[in-house]
């Protein structure tokens, strides 16, 4: 199988988990129920799930309030753009 293709449905993976668990984190804090831990939702967008996790944050309208997560998760999603522009792209583009 193609590598890129594995990285594509690793990251499609990752921010579909990122993006339900805005979503479930925030169907239990209505209800009042035990929460989905801030670390547990950073740890999703730091390995791949930033752009699941944003998308999830305005569609949820869950943690918008909270500068950790309004700065924190767009920061973490720049980061990884840096990354894979400037370590991953090349090794694409050489192939």
């Amino acid at each position: 199988m193609d590598t890129s293709l594995i990285f594509f449905m690793y990251l499609l993976l990752v921010n579909i988990v990122a993006f339900s668990l805005m979503g479930a984190d925030k169907r239990k804090a209505k209800r009042n129920e035990r929460r989905i831990s801030e670390k547990t939702l950073f740890t999703w967008a730091v390995i791949g799930g930033s752009v699941g996790s944003i998308a999830g944050m305005y569609f949820f309208r869950h943690k918008t309030k909270h500068p950790t997560f309004k700065i924190g998760l767009p920061f973490i999603l720049l980061l990884q753009i840096f990354v894979f522009i400037r370590f991953l792209l090349p090794l694409y583009i050489l192939t």
